[in-house]
């Protein structure tokens, strides 16, 4: 197998993504790589990321191979997981604490901060719009967060993803166990009872 070849195994495997860092694996130079980009007219979407020019990039997928540590949180995630009928509006995510945050920050990405044990709580992959997978937290720790904090987050969307969560899909055994973690079991106990 040529090297351009194995460039697009590569890209292929990937959705039409081709990263440096596993050219460099592959034992393929970086001057190389440039004469493929060059060729088959690839766009330099992020540092060390590259796509077809046939492909419509994927924000969020993009944002997670930059940004290996963040897990998409509140709206983010909830529309991930089909709590919303409407695409968020803000990416959230969510970081340790001891995380650098200024280049998200930087391209309008809202940043929540947590201490490790909560961080990892909940912790999953989703699938984006566009099939990649990204790391997201699962329905139960999106609700809680939700909840913790409900006075900055669109009505709308509190209303419509609760409804949605307790009225189809809620997971007691989980939801009450993630509660506990935050403090938060009263206040969704009376949400189970309400909208259960």
């Amino acid at each position: 197998m040529t090297k351009f070849e194995k460039l697009d195994v590569m890209t292929e495997k990937h959705n039409g993504y081709l990263f440096t860092k596993e050219v460099e694996k592959e034992g393929i130079s970086r001057t190389y790589l440039a004469k493929y980009v060059k060729e088959k007219n690839l766009e330099k979407v992020a540092r060390g990321i590259y796509i077809r020019e046939d492909i419509w990039p994927d924000e969020l997928f993009i944002l997670q191979q930059t940004y290996k540590r963040i897990v998409f949180s509140l709206e983010t995630a909830l529309y991930l997981h089909g709590l919303l009928d409407r695409e968020y509006a803000t990416i959230y995510v969510t970081l340790p604490t001891n995380a650098n945050q200024v280049g998200l920050r930087e391209k309008g990405v809202i940043v929540r901060q947590q201490k490790q044990e909560l961080y990892q709580l909940g912790k999953t992959e989703g699938k984006t719009y566009f099939g990649n997978t990204v790391c997201i937290y699962d329905k139960e720790r999106c609700i809680c967060d939700l909840i913790r904090d409900k006075k900055n987050i669109d009505t709308q969307i509190y209303t419509q993803a609760m409804k949605e969560y307790f009225g189809n899909m809620c997971n007691p055994r989980k939801i009450i166990k993630y509660a506990r973690c935050f403090k938060l079991e009263q206040k969704i106990r009376t949400y189970m009872e309400v909208l259960g």
